[in-house]
């Protein structure tokens, strides 16, 4: 949540500040927010500041409005409101005297420092937490006549989680940022240079960046960047590469980033798979770092994530667990660290996020490494918190994903753990290696078949736009298909705002049968008929309970399932392939169903409501 934007450039004032942190701000959109504004530091003058509740079009308005003088650095903020509802005076910067401020996160322990404040006597103009931190800031700067200084003095003061970029009319060549359990990057320029909650804030002017760690401060000018501890240490940070550019964070004729995500798939598998054999077909994992002897010992298995990466664990359970024969459990992140769970050295945690920024999966990663746990990360997003702190990282290459409800995200996490597993086995002589190779086969074919359904799915939109004004729908599987249920009923309500829930289609005469009422849409993954087991037959039978009582059966099966037909309203089909594997299909027409209602109800599927890309606070 929040986006943060920072720039700082040639010393002869221009428009190119402003046309940065715009840029930026734009895209970072995706993060989700409520309000956004900027402050410009002009020389021998005070800050120029602009700030409007509402999308980012409401503040490119004002600015239209009454233009801002050039300048020559700038930050910019869009806003998830916490402290304060979203009005123009709660929108960040927030400005004390010369200076400005912008915060993604939650200062907790705001009120003691707003009413140290309060009695020397500030006056507050807004109801957030972040005006504390601009008004301790401007009388820090006050004492110690240093930015840099100042913020670590600050920082050290602050409870809870934040990211801080800071900018003072006297120094019109700088910005100083802080990062405390809150995503900042910093990029490099040529004779310009930027921070950023995230690198597509600067993706369209340079790919080359730091990574920041926890606790840090960085100072960014013209041609500068200094990173420090909270204490003044000087820290020497790692740059990196960004292997993305600006086109991949476009939405290419699609009608929405969306759209164009689960179109991407196929290409998000495939490059998530790329690089992973040797010659001779071997798993070779370059980024674990844990030892061989200590993935031998592992005797449990924890995945931690939340929403869509905790439906992506699931399925990992099942697969891990058949390859492997390790036990698996798939705890929600959020509880993972208060129920006191069992965990030790034997143990492996594995942290399933998008951005590597969820704070209560990075909360439950530190969690696990107090108590003795090899923890390893599952994430997108390099130079991100949690593989930073985690013993290893396995990444995935879906590129960046712009929209808020995660679709290719949630296939390349399910085939990253498809590869951890697999190297599981092969280290520990669980599979032979022809059937290691097999399943590697197997999984080179998925990007193939996952075009394929995409290919095949108009029938997919056109009923989804039929049911535009269902006011609830349900989805049964079993097996892998019960996670893919639950992430077929999450994207619907993320997207539709509309009722859904997921079940396991064995609990149905346990209760939700009593859902089923005429006209009530259900859609029913079915495995395969292939499969070793009679869960096919038993599905089947699901199809038939729920069809006698009136509902309008909507039925995802492989080609040439044919024992589907007789009791199925619609059929959507997926190429063959082996159970495990099927998640990796079966999901994709529930998002494109998601997706194409959501857009027949006039909705915006980006941007969805109440709802933010990286939940960065608890």
């Amino acid at each position: 949540m929040c986006g943060i934007v920072g720039y700082v450039g040639s010393a002869t004032p221009s428009e190119r500040p402003l046309d940065v942190v715009l840029e930026g701000l734009r895209r970072l959109e995706y993060r989700g927010y409520d309000s956004a504004g900027v402050a410009l530091v002009v020389p021998g003058e005070a800050l120029a500041t602009a700030k409007k509740a509402g999308k980012l079009v409401n503040l490119v308005e004002e600015i239209a409005a009454h233009p801002l003088p050039t300048a020559t650095a700038a930050i910019g903020h869009t806003r998830w409101a916490t402290h304060g509802g979203p009005t123009d005076a709660n929108a960040h910067p927030h400005v004390s005297g010369r200076l400005a401020v912008i915060h993604n996160g939650i200062v907790e322990n705001f009120a003691p420092l707003k009413a140290e404040l309060l009695a020397s006597g500030v006056e507050f103009l807004s109801e957030t937490d972040t005006e504390v931190v601009a008004h301790l800031l401007a009388r820090e700067y006050d004492e110690v006549k240093d930015l840099t200084a100042a913020m670590a003095a600050v920082a050290r003061r602050l409870h809870g989680t934040f990211t801080l970029l800071a900018v003072h009319a006297d120094v019109p060549d700088t910005v100083v940022g802080a990062r405390h359990d809150s995503p900042l990057v910093v990029g490099l320029g040529d004779g310009e240079n930027f921070l950023g909650s995230d690198v597509a804030a600067f993706i369209g002017s340079t790919r080359r960046a730091l990574e920041l760690g926890q606790d840090q401060v960085a100072t960014i000018t013209p041609t500068s960047v200094t990173v420090t501890d909270l204490e003044g240490t000087p820290v020497e940070a790692k740059p990196y590469t960004v292997d993305w550019d600006t086109t991949a964070a476009e939405k290419g004729g699609f009608r929405s980033f969306m759209e164009k995500e689960i179109h991407d798939q196929p290409k998000a598998v495939a490059d998530t798979l790329l690089g992973r054999m040797d010659v001779s077909g071997r798993l070779v994992l370059d980024e674990l770092r844990i030892d061989e002897s200590v993935l031998r010992a592992v005797d449990k298995i924890v995945v931690v994530a939340c929403g869509t990466a905790a439906y992506a664990g699931h399925v990992a359970k099942y697969a891990i667990e058949h390859w492997c024969r390790i036990p698996v459990e798939v705890e929600l992140a959020h509880e993972f660290r208060y129920r006191d769970p069992v965990v030790n050295e034997r143990t492996l945690v594995v942290a399933v996020s998008q951005s590597g920024e969820t704070m209560d999966t990075l909360m439950a990663v530190r969690h696990a490494s107090e108590q003795g746990a090899t923890t390893l990360a599952i994430v997108n997003t390099h130079g991100s918190t949690i593989p930073r702190e985690s013993d290893a990282v396995l990444y995935t290459h879906a590129g960046p994903e712009i929209a808020v409800a995660s679709t290719k995200a949630f296939l390349s996490q399910i085939t990253a753990a498809y590869l951890l597993g697999l190297y599981l086995a092969q280290l520990r002589g669980n599979k032979f290696p022809d059937e290691i190779a097999a399943t590697l086969a197997d999984l080179r074919e998925m990007p193939g078949k996952i075009q394929q359904v995409l290919d095949r799915a108009e029938r997919v939109r056109e009923v989804a736009r039929w049911m535009a004004d269902s006011p609830a729908v349900l989805f049964l599987g079993r097996h892998v298909g019960f996670p893919v249920a639950l992430e077929g009923a999450l994207k619907l309500k993320e997207l539709a705002y509309i009722h859904a829930e997921g079940f396991a289609a064995g609990e149905l005469k346990h209760g939700p049968i009593a859902l089923i009422e005429p006209g009530q849409p259900v859609f029913v993954i079915v495995p395969s008929p292939r499969g070793r087991d009679s869960l096919h037959s038993k599905v089947v039978s699901n199809i038939q309970e729920i069809r006698a009582r009136g509902a309008r059966t909507l039925v995802v099966a492989e080609d040439g399932d044919e024992a589907v037909v007789p009791y199925a309203d619609e059929v959507f089909r997926v190429p063959q392939t082996s159970t495990l594997l099927a998640p990796l299909l079966t999901v994709v027409p529930l998002q494109i169903f998601a997706s194409e209602l959501a857009n027949a109800k006039g909705l915006d599927v980006d941007q969805p409501r109440n709802l933010a890309k990286s939940v960065t606070v608890e």
